[in-house]
């Protein structure tokens, strides 16, 4: 008989009572990003004419590394700006003001087309409010969605299109998306709360 140890039965259930575990490692982000990028040249005939919009947080890192990768696939620059929706959103109550980022779009998205990227699509509330912040800075000839995880649970009509990873989860699941930029790994966690 094994001798009890202080450590977690299972390397995936942490000690403090939520249960977690990887969904992408550091390699499986990189290649979803890296056929996101293709997927996004294939589809617009190359680099001419894109801008990626990144939503903070998360989604501004994810644009700078996706026009990276069409850099040095297609050898032509794609404008990258980040955007800001906290004055856009439909969630907010009464009183509380959002928190405000930087809203940096270094090109004119009039009859261009914008490819928006985010982190994970869940409810597609912030993409809405994504859509509404951008028609302040012009009338693009088409919005995309680009994502790396899609979670599911729409309460809107949006649908992504390119998406890293496809996850059903359930409502009471968090996915955590961490990248090397904010916070010194690239990875995708689902964590849920266990009843103890």
């Amino acid at each position: 008989m094994q001798a009890a140890n202080a450590e977690s039965p299972r390397p995936d259930i942490e000690l403090d009572g939520s249960a977690t575990r990887k969904i992408l490692t550091n390699d499986e982000v990189r290649r979803a990003l890296t056929r996101i990028a293709h997927e996004i040249l294939e589809r617009n005939g190359g680099a001419e004419g894109l801008v990626l919009v990144g939503m903070h947080t998360r989604g501004v890192p994810i644009a700078q590394r996706l026009a990276e990768l069409m850099d040095d696939f297609e050898g032509e620059s794609v404008p990258t700006g980040a955007l800001d929706i906290g004055l856009y959103r439909d969630d907010t109550t009464g009183g509380s003001r959002p928190m405000m980022r930087l809203t940096e779009i270094p090109v004119d998205i009039q009859n261009r087309a914008v490819v928006l990227v985010d982190d994970v699509l869940f409810t597609g509330r912030s993409i809405r409010a994504a859509m509404d912040a951008l028609n302040d800075f012009g009338r693009p000839s088409q919005i995309q969605l680009a994502v790396l995880v899609d979670r599911g649970h729409r309460e809107l009509p949006i649908r992504a299109d390119y998406v890293g990873k496809n996850v059903p989860t359930s409502r009471d699941e968090d996915v955590d998306v961490r990248l090397i930029e904010i916070d010194g790994v690239d990875e995708v966690l689902i964590s849920r709360k266990e009843n103890l």
